[in-house]
C-alpha cells in the first residue's frame, strides 16, 4: 500500500494494574541495558537498533502501529480464518 512503511519493534509489557513504581523501575533497567555498548553491538550485528523509550513513548508507538495497521486490513479487507 503506497505510503507505508514496514518494520519491526520489540518491547515489554505488562499488566495494566502495574503499579507506576515498578514500571518505572523496570523501564530505567531497560534502558540502561540498551545504553551498553555490548548489547548496542549484539542488536547492530542482528539488524537491530536500540531505542530507548518511556512508557509514554512506548505506548503511543503501539497505538500508532496499531491504527496504522488496521488501516491496511480494513482496505485490503482481510479476516481471520
Amino acid at each position: 500500500m503506497p505510503g507505508y512503511e514496514a518494520s519491526v519493534f520489540y518491547g515489554v509489557a505488562g499488566p495494566k494494574s502495574m503499579p507506576p513504581e515498578v514500571v518505572a523501575t523496570l523501564n530505567k533497567a531497560f534502558n540502561e541495558a540498551l545504553a551498553d555498548p555490548k548489547i548496542q553491538k549484539r542488536l547492530a550485528d542482528l539488524g537491530g537498533e536500540p531505542t530507548p523509550m518511556t512508557p509514554e513513548q512506548f505506548g503511543k508507538l503501539t497505538s500508532d502501529e496499531t491504527e496504522k495497521w488496521a488501516k491496511v486490513v480494513k482496505a485490503a479487507n482481510l479476516s481471520i480464518e
